[in-house]
C-alpha cells in the first residue's frame, strides 16, 4: 500500500509541475522525473516495516500474507452476502460479512490460529490463559489444540451455558469465577502468576492480524463501501477493519457499534482517552466491556468515523431482522453492527454498507425468547 501512496501523490505533483509541451527542457525534466520516482519507490519497498510502523498500522503487507496463510490453513474464507430483503427493510444495499460461518461460530478463531502458530514459531510452548466470555475463549483452545498447547478459559459467573460446553469440548479446562468479564479477567491474571501460564489477551496484534482477513475478504468480494459497522468488545474486530481499509487504501467509513449499557468505547472515543464503565448490564455479552484498551482505543480513535450505542431491544430487533431476511442465526454481539444500521438507515440511504455478523453463538432458549419478539434479561452483574 505505501508504494501505491507515494505513487499516486508523486503523479500528482508530477502532473502539476508538468512542463508545457514542446518545451525544450521536457526531455531532462522527464528524465529528471523518472529517477526521482524510482529512487523512492526503492526507497519505500527497503523500509516497508518501518514506514508502516510510523502511520500507526497493525502490521505490515509481509505479516498480512503470513497471517493470511495461516488462517487459511485451516479454514475456508466466509460468504459475504448483498441480502435482497435486508435492501428492501432498510433502503440501503447491505452486504453481511457471515462470520457466523467460521469453525468456531464467530471471527475470534482468525485470531486465535495466528497468534498460537506465530508463538509456536518463537519456541513458546507453555500452557496458556485467557479470559473470555466465550468466543475468544472458543478460539483459543481451538488453536492451541493444534499446536499441542494447553489451554485454561476463565469467563464469569452465569456465562452462556452453550458457549462453556463449546469451550470444554474444545479441550479447554473452564474456570468460572467474576460477575463480568473485567471481573473474570482480573481472577485470570492471578490465576497465571500462581499456576505458571502465559496470558493470552483478549487484544493483541497477532489477534487482529488474523481477524482482518475477514475484512479483506469483504473488501475483494463487494469493493469500495461507503461505510462498514463493526461491533466492539475489546476491539479487535474493529481494528482489524480500519488496518484492512488503510492498506486497501479505500476510503470507507468505519463505523463501531457498542451497546448503550456497556458504553466504555464511545465514551472514551468522544473524551479521546480511556472512560471505564462501573457496570455492563447488556445480554449481548459480547459487547459487555467495563474498560477499554488503550491500544485498540488509540488505533480506533484515530480510524473510525464514529461510534453509535444501541440498546439491547434494537439488538434484539436486529436478531430478528436478520432472522427473517437471511435465515441466519446471531448472537447479541453478532447483531450489533446491524443493529447500528438499523439506526441510522436514512442516513444511509442509498449507499453501500457493510455489516460484520461477528458470530452466532447464542443460548437454543434465549434465541427463541428473542424471536419470540423479547428481549432477554441480563443475569447477574
Amino acid at each position: 500500500m505505501i508504494v501505491a501512496d507515494i505513487a499516486r501523490h508523486f503523479n500528482r505533483y508530477r502532473m502539476m509541475l508538468q512542463c508545457p509541451p514542446g518545451s525544450q527542457f521536457e526531455p531532462l525534466y522527464c528524465l529528471h522525473t523518472s529517477i526521482t520516482a524510482l529512487v523512492i519507490i526503492v526507497w519505500a519497498r527497503m523500509n516497508e516495516a518501518r514506514i508502516e510502523q510510523s502511520r500507526g498500522a497493525v502490521y505490515t503487507p509481509s505479516e498480512y500474507e503470513k497471517a493470511r496463510s495461516i488462517v487459511y490453513e485451516t479454514m475456508a474464507p466466509t460468504l459475504q452476502h448483498n441480502w435482497p430483503l435486508l435492501a428492501d427493510a432498510l433502503g440501503v444495499e447491505v452486504w453481511v460479512k457471515h462470520e457466523n460461518h467460521t469453525p468456531t461460530g464467530a471471527f475470534k478463531v482468525r485470531g486465535g490460529l495466528v497468534h498460537m502458530r506465530l508463538r509456536r514459531e518463537r519456541g513458546q510452548s507453555n500452557g496458556v490463559i485467557t479470559a473470555s466470555t466465550g468466543n475468544h475463549g472458543q478460539s483459543i483452545p481451538f488453536a492451541a489444540r493444534r499446536e499441542g498447547v494447553p489451554a485454561v478459559i476463565v469467563v464469569p459467573e452465569n456465562n452462556s451455558t452453550e458457549k462453556n460446553a463449546a469451550m470444554r469440548s474444545l479441550g479447554a479446562e473452564l474456570v468460572e469465577i467474576g460477575h463480568d468479564f473485567n471481573a473474570a479477567k482480573d481472577a485470570m491474571e492471578q490465576m497465571a502468576g500462581e499456576r505458571n501460564l502465559d496470558i493470552v489477551p483478549s487484544f493483541h496484534r497477532e489477534l487482529v492480524m488474523g481477524v482482518t482477513t475477514y475484512a479483506h475478504e469483504l473488501f475483494a468480494a463487494a469493493g469500495e463501501l461507503d461505510a462498514v459497522y463493526v461491533p466492539i468488545g475489546l476491539g479487535s474486530g474493529c481494528c482489524g477493519v480500519i488496518a484492512a481499509r488503510d492498506m486497501l487504501g479505500l476510503r470507507t467509513e468505519v463505523i463501531g457499534v457498542v451497546s448503550s449499557e456497556a458504553n466504555t468505547y464511545a465514551l472514551s472515543y468522544k473524551a479521546g482517552k480511556p472512560v471505564p464503565t462501573n457496570s455492563v448490564r447488556t445480554f449481548a455479552e459480547g459487547m459487555a466491556v467495563r474498560i477499554p484498551h488503550p491500544e485498540a482505543l488509540d488505533y480506533i480513535i484515530t480510524g473510525a468515523t464514529r461510534i453509535v450505542e444501541v440498546n439491547d431491544d434494537e439488538v434484539a430487533e436486529a436478531m430478528r431482522l436478520a432472522y427473517q431476511a437471511t435465515h441466519n442465526i446471531t448472537e447479541g454481539a453478532g447483531a450489533g453492527a446491524l443493529a447500528g444500521l438499523m439506526q441510522e438507515y436514512k442516513e444511509m440511504a442509498g449507499k453501500r454498507v457493510g455489516v460484520i455478523l461477528s458470530g452466532g453463538n447464542i443460548d437454543a432458549e434465549r434465541y427463541a425468547h428473542v424471536l419470540a419478539g423479547g428481549t432477554p434479561k441480563v443475569r447477574g452483574n
